[in-house]
């Protein structure tokens, strides 16, 4: 069971981590931990990994295309590849991957960036919308990442969103392993959709930010399959639930916003056949996911679940240079020198 005092849980497959998050004071709140995560000003700076970065675009056996960037070390090197998957509206070029990247890169790691179906300058790419509960399409596209390396390590790191899908994959593998993956690691996972959809809606601030992004992505996939969508009565919604529920409704199989979310529902056991050394960081001050999501939940031996006073959602940042806590965890964790 985790330790949800900060202190990581101890398994043979998780190594010890950094000492417990402790922000200054003037970064304590959770809402600016949350609102800096994704701050342009954090992503400031020479970036040894977007230079390096080549644009890729991978097709899944059902011939869904998902777009990503691969940076690679100058030289060959044995440390592995980390595959960053951002979360929901947000893209291979929110602040928090390029920062997290960037961390990585300079310790010798290769790093993959990867777009879900309809984020970042994708939505062209499938006629179909992105929904959450499309795994497979981002678990073959790990796959092949993975494949291309040939045996050397790799590993897997998701923000919110893209924790989930982190954690989903990590559960998957127990039926259909990925070669060469060592470590999943997932910062401030979403586990029960439904909740966090409330939460978010009740925070003014959170919910003018994902509606005012949900609604751009849904005009710009409108406007390039102007013949298969029109989303205008949209417009009126005013949360991120009616959204949800009017957008089912007419655009896909579910007739409810419960039964969606069911369908990548990780709460009580959805963690307990995970094969695969696992590390969740979450916080108690998280404004969209709340904590008590963590204490009931079943875990496989090989995760540990990091539970820390502070952080907020995707925060974790210490010190005045705004950087992540997580990064030193996760490059302790993945074996950086």
């Amino acid at each position: 069971m985790p330790d949800v005092t900060g202190r990581p849980c101890r398994t043979d497959a998780t190594p010890p981590s950094p000492v417990r998050f402790r922000p200054p004071v003037f970064l304590r709140p959770a809402m600016i931990q949350t609102l800096l995560a994704s701050a342009a000003l954090r992503a400031w700076g020479k970036n040894p990994m977007l230079a390096a970065a080549r644009e890729t675009v991978l097709t899944s056996a059902e011939g869904v295309r998902l777009l990503g960037y691969m940076s690679r070390q100058p030289r060959p090197h044995q440390r592995g590849t980390v595959v960053l998957m951002h979360g929901w509206e947000g893209s291979a070029n929110s602040t928090y991957i390029r920062t997290t990247g960037r961390f990585l890169f300079r310790r010798g790691f290769d790093v993959f960036r990867l777009n879900f179906r309809d984020h970042g300058p994708s939505h062209h790419l499938n006629p179909g919308i992105f929904y959450a509960v499309l795994l497979d399409e981002v678990f073959d596209a790990v796959r092949q990442v993975a494949e291309k390396e040939h045996g050397r390590p790799i590993f897997l790191a998701g923000f919110s969103l893209g924790g989930n899908f982190a954690l989903r994959i990590a559960r998957k593998c127990a039926r259909a392993p990925i070669p060469g993956l060592r470590h999943v690691f997932a910062i401030s996972p979403v586990l029960d959709p439904d909740k966090a959809t409330d939460r978010i809606d009740a925070n003014r601030f959170i919910l003018h930010y994902f509606l005012k992004k949900w609604r751009r992505s849904l005009n710009t996939k409108q406007r390039i399959f102007p013949e298969r969508y029109d989303f205008s009565d949209l417009i009126n919604s005013e949360t991120i639930r009616e959204m949800t529920e009017w957008l089912l409704v007419r655009y896909s199989a579910y007739d409810s916003a419960m039964a969606y979310f069911n369908g990548y529902n990780l709460v009580n056991d959805g963690l307990r056949e995970i094969p695969l050394p696992t590390t969740i960081v979450t916080a108690e001050d998280d404004p969209i996911i709340s904590v008590d999501d963590f204490y009931d939940l079943a875990i496989s031996d090989t995760t540990r679940i990091m539970v820390q006073s502070h952080g907020g959602h995707n925060g974790f940042l210490e010190g005045w240079r705004m950087t992540g806590w997580y990064e030193r965890v996760m490059a302790e964790t993945f074996g950086s020198p």
